[in-house]
Parts: C-alpha cells; sequence; structure tokens
C-alpha cells in the first residue's frame, strides 16, 4: 500500500508521508500518528487521491488548519489528506467576489478582501481555519457566518467526480452544511461577494474583533475553539460557568478558567483527558439544567461509543 501510494503522489508532484504525528497538525496538539499523509496541491491529484481510496478500502480524512478537530491518542489508521498551503490560492472573478482554493486561511483572505476595501471577512478573520473546513461546518463567530458570504462552491464527490452548489444547495445553518451531510465530499473552492466599505471602518472592526478574542479567549493555550455547540435556548460557556466548572481539570485538559466554552491543553493533555472532562462537564450540565451538550470539535479516529456527549 505504501508503495503504491507514493507511486501515485509521486506521478501528480504531491509530497507523501507516512507516520505523521497529528499533534503537530492540530490546534490542540493532540493526537498520535497518521498513518499517511499526502499534500494536496492540485484538484486532479485529490481525485486520484479520492479514486485509490475507494478502489483500496482505505479510510481517509480531510484536513486543513486542523483548528476543529480532536485526533485520537491513537492516531489515524487510514490517509490524511491535507488541504493546506499548497492548495491555497485566491482570486477574484470580479471587483467584489472571490474564488478561494479551499486551503486558503481565512485570516489570508480577510487581508487581501481588505486590501481592497472590502468587507464581510472582518468577524470571520480571527478564525484559525481553512475557508474549506469553514464551509463544511458554517464556521461563524460575533454574529457572522460563511452563509453570510458563500454564495457558491465546488467539490469532489467520493468517486473523484466535481460539482458545483449554489448558495441554496450549500444549506448552510448553524454548525451545519451540505458536507456534514455528506462527510466524504470534499471542499476544493468556495466563492463569496464581499461589499465595498471605508478602509478604515473595515481596519477599525478587524481591529476589534481581534481585541474582543484576545480579551476574552484562552488564546494562550492550544484548544480546539469552542468546545461545545450552542444548545437552543441558552450558551454553552453560561451553562458550564453557572455550574461552577470553570477552571475544572483531569490531567493537562482543562476548562479554561478565561472562558467556560474552551477546553484547554494546558501542557501535554491527551485526547482520553480531553474526552473524559467532556464527558464530565456533559454530565454535569444536564443533570443540573436539563441541557444537552454536543461536541463541536470533529472526532478523528476515535471509535463510536468512545464519546457520549459527541
Amino acid at each position: 500500500m505504501k508503495t503504491r501510494l507514493k507511486q501515485l503522489c509521486d506521478s501528480y508532484q504531491m509530497k507523501f508521508m507516512t507516520d505523521v504525528p497529528l499533534d503537530g497538525h492540530t490546534t490542540f496538539h493532540i493526537g498520535g500518528n497518521a498513518d499517511y499523509w499526502i499534500e494536496i496541491n492540485s484538484v486532479q491529484g485529490l481525485g486520484a487521491a479520492l479514486r485509490f481510496c475507494q478502489e483500496q478500502n482505505l479510510p481517509y480524512f480531510v484536513m486543513g488548519r486542523g483548528s476543529n478537530i480532536l485526533a485520537s491518542d491513537n492516531g489515524y489508521r487510514g490517509v490524511i489528506l491535507h488541504i493546506g498551503t499548497a492548495f491555497s490560492a485566491v482570486a477574484f472573478s470580479d471587483q467584489t467576489t472571490l474564488v478561494c482554493q479551499s486551503g486558503a486561511l481565512l485570516s489570508n483572505i480577510a487581508k487581501t478582501a481588505a486590501e481592497q476595501e472590502l468587507s464581510g471577512m472582518e468577524a470571520l478573520s480571527g478564525i484559525p481555519g481553512t475557508v474549506g473546513g469553514a464551509l463544511f461546518m458554517n464556521a461563524g463567530a460575533y454574529q457572522q457566518e460563511m452563509k453570510d458570504i458563500a454564495v457558491s462552491c465546488t467539490y469532489l464527490d467520493t468517486d473523484g467526480a466535481e460539482h458545483t452548489l449554489s448558495r441554496e444547495e450549500l444549506d448552510l445553518s448553524y454548525r451545519h452544511s451540505f458536507f456534514t451531510e455528506h462527510p466524504g465530499c470534499i471542499v476544493t473552492s468556495v466563492t463569496i461577494k464581499l461589499q465595498k466599505d471605508n478602509p478604515e471602518a473595515i481596519s477599525a472592526r478587524m481591529q476589534d474583533y481581534a481585541e474582543r478574542r484576545r480579551s476574552k479567549q484562552p488564546l494562550n493555550f492550544p484548544s480546539a475553539g469552542s468546545t461545545f455547540k450552542r444548545p437552543e435556548g441558552s450558551f454553552a460557556s453560561k451553562l458550564i460557568d453557572e455550574c461552577g466548572l470553570k477552571g475544572y481539570q483531569i490531567g493537562d485538559a482543562q476548562v479554561s478558567e478565561k472562558h467556560a466554552g474552551f477546553v484547554i491543553n494546558r501542557s501535554h493533555a491527551t485526547c482520553e483527558q480531553v474526552l473524559r472532562l467532556c464527558r464530565e462537564v456533559h454530565d454535569k450540565v444536564l443533570a443540573e439544567t436539563g441541557y444537552v451538550l454536543e461536541l463541536e470539535p470533529v472526532l478523528l479516529g476515535i471509535q463510536a461509543g468512545e464519546s457520549s456527549c459527541s
């Protein structure tokens, strides 16, 4: 398998690695080794890799920045298709429309937009992820979501065939999209529509959002961002705080003392410690408030049933 995968990658000039530590590729800094790793650099190469995985019945997982992922301590038995800097071009189709390869970072897109006096990316600029991952989960912050700017996308299905989705077909809602219902499909590009605005106003908003994050979020510790989805009728951080769980810790996994909605890695936290902590938070919040908290990060290499609050 290793030899054939390397031959395929060589034919498309894609970087291929084996036994890659996931803790170095996730913002949580947690995870064992992935068997195989491919750096995607083209739609054609991605399609070929997908077809190979299908033919060989080889599990695969698409990873961007790794900012919304909790990876197993045992790693991943399959192929990581990494969509990063080698697949991150951003181009203008007109004065206010950008076509972004799925590996483009939200922060870089926001910077490009601001340079062209375009507004609409300011609130999303501080999310440490790629535009493909952001579309997958309809990422959002400060009352803005991807659904507010995404107008279409291209993707590959499980057979490597390319398709296009309109804004309506994307089916974007809170932490939901067409892709959360079809996880085997892979976003290849996202088209976003912005609007002209005063450059000073754009800069001021970006600075304001950045300062809000610095003052309220535990950015000095590794995490996967918000750990729990927002339950209807309340906020996860509020419920967790009311239950006296701010600062609660198992091993090096801790409910942040700065923001109860974040579980952080204080030093050398394991996936097992994070899951145990999340289960205990889930159970106490349910018992004391009646609200059910659901995990927001994607679980990589974690078997069904390992987390009761996924």
